[in-house]
């Protein structure tokens, strides 16, 4: 059995402790991945102060050449990083592409990281008085990682947080492993110094030991708002920088001038790509008026039950299987909920069976309609291939609704009209916006991050605020008297 190791300093650690990793589209244990206790997090956190001297003082033109290098071979190694996604995660092999591709570009920013480190410089503050400002480093930083981007989410971190000078501790999801530890060792093949990048595989009791240990100076962490919530309050009452992005439900508004062909495209890739386990997923459609509703539920259902479910290795299907048996009942759950609640189930994705996968965790598009703001399926995150159907009379009335849930993480508006497009960006109370596009994903020189209980922490992730977080400001205030010069003490506080 191919056990999936700790990377620690550079070397292979298998541990004593082990993990089934299960093939979603087969239900069969693929691989075994290591547990990390708190001893294992210690010497993976001390590896990477060892190397936090040398690597802190290497030059951002040299770090930025090793990004370059890295770039090059991701994309050599691209077949073998999306067939370990598909595998272990079970999405599609075009999906795990477009993942891989959206991580290389946080690489791809972070090239630019000698520019990005200019500091600020001011001459003549006050009399012969120049200031400057420096962006550097903190030291060692971690990474907890979600399952449903292996490659994506960590790219979004640690090239960035090492391309800055930092040292890096990543914790990857347990379920999915195998990708994450390979984009790590290839990170070491392009010429990182051994050290800087650290892998821990393992669950909670890794997450919790990354948080108590006083080496680590700040954590990045993507998954479910109350574990979001959870790693904030812990690693910030331990003085520790926390970023900490969480849970979406995220709504496309449909106004009657909509381009309805196209917007309901839009909405099969956004809603059912990935099983919908992304927190980009459009897991509402509020339209404005009945005839909207009504026409969009008649184009959606159709197409919903033409969708192609296979097994992601396969190549050529829509959606693969959802990541665990445990998640498939879960989803079945909210299913049954909503039915109970009073929602239309206009399209069933229970119950679907793979000719040769039988085991695998499979299930089809689902699309409830007549959904209502204090239905369960509606208030919370279901992370799978279910679309809700919401009714509102005006665009007024669809923006009350949205700014109204919890979550902000992402929405869209369709429309031809540019001032109802203007009206929903200014109000709508979200912090990632689309007007004819489903998912408005930043590229890798923006930033990403929700409002409200999508995003806990004051920075986003990659883009310009990655600079921030992962360095924090130093202001250097300098004066050279002149020669034989003396100057009295001046007591008053010190001003122009």
């Amino acid at each position: 059995m191919n056990i999936i190791p700790h990377l620690i300093n550079g070397e292979h650690h298998r541990g004593s402790q082990w993990l089934d990793v299960f093939n979603p589209a087969t239900g069969a244990v693929c691989a075994q991945v290591a547990l990390a206790d708190a001893g294992t997090v210690a010497q993976a956190v001390a590896a990477a102060e060892a190397a936090f001297p040398a690597w802190r003082d290497t030059p951002p033109a040299k770090r930025a050449r090793v990004m370059f290098r890295y770039r090059q071979l991701l994309e050599e190694r691209a077949d073998d990083i999306c067939r370990l996604i598909a595998e272990e995660h079970g999405k599609t092999l075009e999906d795990a592409r477009g993942e891989l591709q959206r991580g290389m570009e946080n690489v791809e920013y972070a090239c630019g990281v000698p520019g990005l480190l200019k500091g600020e410089f001011t001459r003549n503050v006050g009399p012969d008085i120049d200031a400057w400002s420096d962006f550097q480093p903190l030291g060692v930083v971690a990474g907890i990682t979600p399952f449903n981007f292996p490659a994506m989410v960590p790219l979004w971190m640690f090239p960035m947080a090492i391309a800055c000078g930092n040292c890096f501790v990543l914790k990857p999801s347990e379920k999915d492993p195998g990708a994450s530890l390979l984009i790590a060792e290839l990170l070491e093949e392009a010429g990182l110094p051994r050290g800087v990048l650290n892998v821990v595989q393992g669950g909670r009791e890794a997450v919790e030991a990354l948080l108590e240990h006083k080496g680590v100076k700040a954590v990045s962490f993507v998954g479910s708002t109350p574990v979001a919530e959870h790693i904030y309050a812990r690693g910030t009452a331990r003085g520790k920088r926390v970023q900490a992005l969480g849970g979406a439900k995220n709504h496309a508004v449909l106004l009657p001038d909509a381009d309805l062909d196209n917007a309901v495209s839009a909405l099969m890739g956004a809603a059912f790509g990935s099983c919908g386990e992304r927190c980009m997923a459009i897991s509402v459609a509020v339209c404005v008026g009945e005839a909207v509703a009504d026409a969009l539920v008649a184009k959606l259902s159709e197409k919903i039950r033409m969708l192609n479910i296979g097994p992601g290795t396969e190549g050529g299907h829509d959606m693969g299987p959802v990541i665990s048996r445990e998640h498939l009942e879960k989803i079945t759950g909210y299913i049954a909920d909503g039915e109970q609640a009073g929602a239309a189930l206009v399209v069933d994705g229970r119950g679907v069976t793979v000719p040769g996968h039988e085991g695998g965790y499979f299930i089809g598009g689902c699309l409830f309609d007549r959904v209502t703001p204090d239905m369960r399926i509606y208030r919370e995150e279901i992370f799978g291939p279910v679309l809700c159907v919401v009714r509102v009379e005006s665009l007024e009335d669809a923006i009350a609704l949205v700014n109204a849930h919890e979550y902000g993480n992402g929405t869209c508006l369709f429309t031809r009209d540019g001032e109802a497009a203007r009206l929903f960006g200014d109000h709508i109370e979200v912090g990632m916006v689309g007007i004819n596009v489903p998912l408005p994903v930043p590229v890798a020189y923006h930033s990403f991050g929700g409002w409200k209980r999508s995003l806990f922490g004051d920075l986003a992730a990659y883009g310009p605020d990655a600079v921030r977080f992962y360095t924090r400001r130093k202001t250097i205030t300098q004066k050279w008297p002149e020669r034989a010069s003396h100057q009295a003490s001046d007591f008053a506080f010190p001003s122009l």
